[in-house]
């Protein structure tokens, strides 16, 4: 594998620091320079904008490359469901599927929440993590013309609350997209969705529910394993 980062003159280190800062905290272009620079890291907000274009993406594959190959995911219970986003003045969806420990498993950007966009965000999802035994959802009748299409509509559970995981989980998108001030185009939005699932994933280590020694342990595995995203 070449070297990705052969045709910049920065550190790979700091171009890791400059992308999990802005993917992972609700920061604008501008606040991710004004930190660094006080850090000693002197940089355009441009660059900012370049490196999460261009290594977010080859970050967030190798992250999820890992997790599914070490499984860190489950397929006992999957909750599904969409929020509205607006681009230029238009309304769009993003799907969203995690599993019961709140894993984001699938983002998908569509136009339309309809039968459609709902049987191709089921198949993206099962294609790459396999058929779950319960799907959660919502009471969209998308989700149930999908399933029965595809043969599944017996492991869809519906009721309230019960769905409250996947809403949860629009949270940390939720913060970042008023930092971004929207979206431009649906393409970006799946892109920096996709990358800001991926390394949501990587971070979020539950600290609520872990004592503060093995918090401050997995957190500093975590960072070391990021270092070596790409390396």
């Amino acid at each position: 594998m070449k070297n990705p980062f052969r045709y910049f003159n920065s550190s790979p280190e700091i171009i890791r620091l400059t992308v999990m800062m802005y993917i992972r905290y609700p920061l604008s272009l501008r606040q991710v320079e004004d930190i660094l620079f006080e850090r000693g890291i002197d940089i355009c907000h441009e660059t900012v904008r370049l490196w999460w274009n261009r290594f977010g993406p080859m970050f967030a594959a190798e992250i999820r490359k890992r997790r599914v190959a070490n499984h860190s995911y489950s397929n006992w219970r999957w909750h599904l469901d969409e929020v509205f986003v607006r681009i230029n003045g238009e309304t769009h969806y993003l799907w969203r599927a995690v599993d019961h420990e709140g894993e984001v498993l699938e983002v998908f950007a569509t136009k339309r929440r309809d039968r459609r966009a709902a049987l191709r965000f089921l198949k993206r999802a099962m294609k790459r993590y396999g058929p779950p035994k319960v799907i959660v959802t919502d009471r969209l009748r998308s989700y149930r013309a999908a399933m029965n299409l595809i043969g599944n509509a017996g492991v869809q559970d519906c009721g309230r609350w019960l769905n409250n995981r996947a809403e949860n989980s629009h949270q940390p998108f939720r913060r970042r997209e008023g930092a971004m001030s929207k979206f431009r185009d649906v393409k970006t939005l799946q892109k920096f969705a996709s990358i800001h699932a991926s390394i949501h994933n990587h971070f979020n280590l539950d600290r609520q529910l872990k004592r503060r020694d093995d918090f401050k342990q997995n957190r500093s595995a975590a960072l070391a394993e990021w270092r070596q995203v790409a390396a």
